[in-house]
């Protein structure tokens, strides 16, 4: 079948000396995985290389199968010219990073309208701002709502938070839990909004340790998630 559809990339592996395998989270038809033959040998191809770095967004015509294996793309333009976020060292680095964790988090092949928009807003959001330092923390914690398990925030008041029910809880249990600054930080996150997450003020390590925490929450609520590799780059850029 032949689709003509909106795409952000997640992923891109070489495959053999020219080709690649790309990841792309579709606007048609959710997660979808292409064999890009020969596209690192040509020059003259409707397929740029340059199209495929992470979060790039495009308009692809696509061949689907749907039968489990890699689909073919025929053409793809970009379809919004990102102006600072693969050529600053700290948005680049941001990038990597949450191209990693989507692609770790979302496995659906059908469409998410509302998790497509969010990805496109925010992804133009981060590309035009430059005080960028709590990005991430927001994001992921916003992204869990299309992911469904945004925490219950019905019990906010209670002195910790247990990560694997995602509820405010007033006792301590064997479960992984929030507690103290860490915990007052990720309150604050969650009562906040894009214009304001920014004016939150953490240190480095506050940062790494909300960062830990909210990579966790992840690794409890989504079966086969993988931590990123390239959190340790994005730790170091930020220090």
């Amino acid at each position: 079948m032949r689709v003509t559809t909106k795409a952000i990339v997640l992923s891109a592996l070489k495959y053999g000396d020219t080709s690649l395998i790309v990841k792309i989270f579709t606007a048609s038809d959710g997660i979808k995985s292409y064999l890009l033959r020969g596209i690192l040998a040509s020059k003259k191809g409707k397929l740029k290389t340059a199209y495929f770095q992470s979060l790039m967004q495009l308009e692809i015509v696509a061949k689907h199968k749907n039968k489990g294996t890699l689909e073919s793309i025929s053409e793809a333009k970009v379809n919004y010219h990102y102006q600072t976020l693969h050529t600053e060292i700290t948005k680049n680095a941001m990038t990597l990073f949450l191209a990693e964790m989507l692609s770790n988090s979302i496995f659906e092949e059908e469409a998410n309208k509302e998790l497509f928009s969010f990805l496109e807003a925010t992804l133009q959001w981060l590309d035009n701002h430059n005080e960028i330092s709590n990005f991430h923390l927001y994001f992921l914690i916003v992204l869990t709502k299309y992911l469904g398990f945004y925490p219950d925030t019905s019990d906010m008041a209670a002195p910790y938070f247990d990560l694997l029910e995602g509820v405010f809880s007033d006792v301590i249990t064997l479960n992984p839990m929030l507690i103290g600054e860490n915990l007052q930080y990720f309150k604050v996150f969650l009562g906040t909004n894009f214009d304001t997450f920014h004016t939150i003020k953490l240190n480095k390590a506050s940062r790494q340790q909300l960062l830990q925490s909210l990579i966790l929450y992840f690794e409890l609520h989504l079966q086969g998630f993988r931590k990123p590799k390239s959190l340790a780059i994005l730790n170091e850029v930020f220090s």
